[in-house]
């Protein structure tokens, strides 16, 4: 099948690829010149556990290809896929523009019958407007052609999002045309071969479904984050309580583990937009509004554990003249993204609070350059971080952190304290050691400033 796919970003690269890698014929448009004629060159903006490998393979073999000329890509495509970004405006609510200025490009070019698929996250009542736009340009050409929108939110998660499009747990197809749902499904059905996990749907609840989907992870996470702080205060372990509720079928293990908060491109932006969507409908989704206030809360947690183990919190600058090497940067492992990662906000508030902050991490280092600048050091090797600071916080479980030398985190370390956000390391073990271990919700420093 013939497919372009606007926007060379995430969702866009990530589709592009499996699609090819399905036999596909695929164009990959975007606006920035300098990213298309990196792609050109093999060089992939972005880190994803096996995309490049993916991307250079279908180049080579001739089914993935990158271009600036939207028109052309429209041309020679029967399924148009919108895959550009959809930033929150200052009130929280998706801006449309990108994705409203795609559908207009898509209606100047068009030259026969068109599926206009909305790939990017979109509030309800978006493709409604994607083929508002798509018939204005149409009557200004004074054509007529026939063309279907159909939404098909990605459910892709940053480090899996490979075997996520290659195997998806489903695939949703929003759409009111039978034979336009015919041909999704047949692009579709290579990703189907163990089993069928197609879903077609009304477009509404096909836009609905991608929000409802991310504000369910969001509160689980938001909740277990609340569990593990009253676990610090009560003096309970929360990986016990966890594993207690996650034995249980209707809950489940998944999205509840505590740590410095959710972050990412999906997650903050679609609770946002999700209860600006409520409040156009005049309705209050006050749980939603709950899940931010919680997890915005959550980021300062870790630093508090500091503040509270290394200084003085009556203090203008408690930290000044600590060093805090950081481990993670990144909002989640295997990805270098750090939109909305929980590091931004915990190493401006250990700045703020005149600590010396050096940091690793195994892919975010040149993204973190863009947030700190040189107020803060970086170094590729972990343990280099660790010379004679006052204290190791652990912020992203990569797997490089999972499993490391602890005598030389304890000899390198100016006192064998360690701050985890991730609850990698078992306390007991930890403390056999000779280290001083605060995790989160594990009897360790409570956000209430008691040692437990």
């Amino acid at each position: 099948m013939k497919i372009c796919i606007f926007g060379a970003g995430y969702v866009g690269l990530v589709a592009a690829a499996c699609f090819a890698e399905s036999g596909n014929s695929v164009i990959a448009v975007d606006v920035d010149k300098s990213r298309i004629d990196g792609l050109k060159e093999g060089i992939v903006p972005i880190y994803e556990p096996g995309l490049k490998e993916m991307i250079l393979r279908n180049q080579a073999e001739g089914r993935l290809s990158f271009t600036t000329e939207m028109a052309e890509a429209v041309q020679a495509s029967l399924v148009c896929f919108i895959a550009v970004g959809t930033p929150p405006g200052e009130d929280g609510s998706a801006d449309l523009k990108y994705v409203l200025g795609v559908a207009r490009n898509i209606g100047q070019a068009m030259n026969g019958y068109k599926i206009i698929v909305d790939k990017s996250t979109v509030p309800v009542g978006t493709a409604d407007k994607v083929r508002a736009a798509v018939k204005e340009e149409l009557a200004a050409r004074n054509v007529a052609f026939e063309f279907d929108v159909v939404s098909n939110p990605e459910f892709l998660k940053e480090g899996a999002a490979i075997d996520d499009f290659m195997k998806p747990d489903r695939v949703v197809i929003g759409t009111d045309n039978v034979r336009t749902a015919e041909i999704m499904k047949e692009l579709y059905d290579p990703f189907m071969r163990k089993q069928n996990r197609l879903i077609v749907m009304d477009i509404r609840s096909a836009e609905m479904t991608k929000y409802a989907a991310n504000a369910m992870l969001a509160t689980r996470i938001s909740f277990m984050n609340q569990i593990a702080n009253l676990c610090d205060c009560m003096g309970a372990d929360v990986s016990a309580v966890r594993e207690g509720i996650g034995s249980d079928s209707r809950i489940g293990y998944d999205f509840l583990f505590p740590g410095p908060g959710y972050g990412g491109s999906c997650f903050p932006k679609d609770v946002k937009a999700l209860i600006k969507t409520a409040e156009e409908c005049n309705y209050d989704f006050l749980l939603l509004k709950a899940v931010e206030d919680v997890n915005e809360r959550q980021k300062e947690v870790l630093a508090d554990k500091l503040i509270t183990a290394l200084g003085s919190p009556d203090e203008e600058q408690p930290l000044t003249g600590r060093t805090v090497a950081c481990w993670g940067l990144s909002f989640k492992p295997r990805t270098d993204d750090m939109r909305e990662a929980p590091a931004i906000t915990i190493i401006e508030r250990l700045l703020a609070a005149g600590a010396t902050v050096r940091a690793h991490d195994p892919e975010a280092l040149k993204e973190a350059k863009k947030h700190f600048g040189d107020r803060i050091e970086y170094s590729t090797n972990q343990y280099a971080i660790l010379e004679n600071a006052d204290a190791l916080a652990i912020i992203t479980d990569w797997s490089e952190y999972r499993n490391p030398d602890f005598d030389r985190i304890k000899s390198t370390l100016k006192s064998p304290l360690v701050i985890d956000g991730r609850n990698l390391y078992k306390p007991d073990r930890m403390a056999a050691a000779g280290f001083r271990y605060l995790p989160l919700g594990r009897c360790g420093v409570g956000i209430c400033g008691e040692v437990k």
